[in-house]
């Protein structure tokens, strides 16, 4: 098995990090979200986006690459936008080939850490009800403590927010290692998305 490396993400990232990002989306949310929503997502959209991020603080995306430097999953954070918590996990996306391998549980503990180091002793994310990924942060200790509807793509979607109260707190993010990776929608993600069209 390769070696996976979790790193802060660089600007030559942007491009794989979209084309990742939208093809975890189309098969994450099949079957949730229209699939004329899905097949418009525009990688070169998420490129801009993305690399407009990274430039802006590249400390809050990671990236997992493995010992070639291709990118098999990565997440980004920073502070909470609602104000309940300190912190918030906007993404966290995994390819599918590499999931139940530990690189999301990893991505998660980065972004943590990332979290931690911003004096944001809390962390909420946003997931999709109907993702069955969810159960991903229920394992590692998220308590799901929101709900939310958002409209994506013309469509009325119900989504928990889970939360971490004690980032501090080493065993706030328990389970196991090789635990089950899900796609998390947070409200960044909806925001951006809702406004592609197919």
């Amino acid at each position: 098995m390769d070696e996976i490396t979790i790193r802060t993400a660089r600007p030559g990232d942007a491009r794989r990090i979209a084309r990742l990002d939208v093809e975890t989306w189309r098969a994450a949310y099949a079957g949730i979200l229209a699939t004329p929503f899905l097949v418009g997502l525009s990688t070169q959209r998420r490129e801009l986006g993305w690399a407009t991020v990274i430039e802006r603080e590249p400390r809050d995306v990671r990236v997992a690459v493995d010992n070639d430097g291709n990118i098999l999953g990565f997440g980004s954070c920073g502070r909470c936008r609602d104000g309940k918590f300190a912190g918030e996990v906007y993404t966290l996306y995994v390819a599918s080939d590499w999931q139940n391998q530990g690189i999301g549980r990893r991505l998660l503990l980065a972004l943590f850490e990332r979290l931690v180091d911003q004096a944001c002793g809390s962390a909420i994310i946003w997931v999709l009800r109907d993702n069955p990924g969810r159960f991903f942060y229920q394992r590692l200790g998220g308590r799901d403590v929101q709900h939310r509807i958002f409209t994506v793509g013309g469509k009325r979607i119900e989504a928990a927010g889970y939360a971490w109260p004690d980032l501090r707190n080493r065993r706030a993010c328990r389970g196991p290692a090789r635990a089950l990776m899900s796609y998390s929608l947070s409200m960044t993600s909806f925001d951006r998305f809702a406004h592609e069209t197919a």
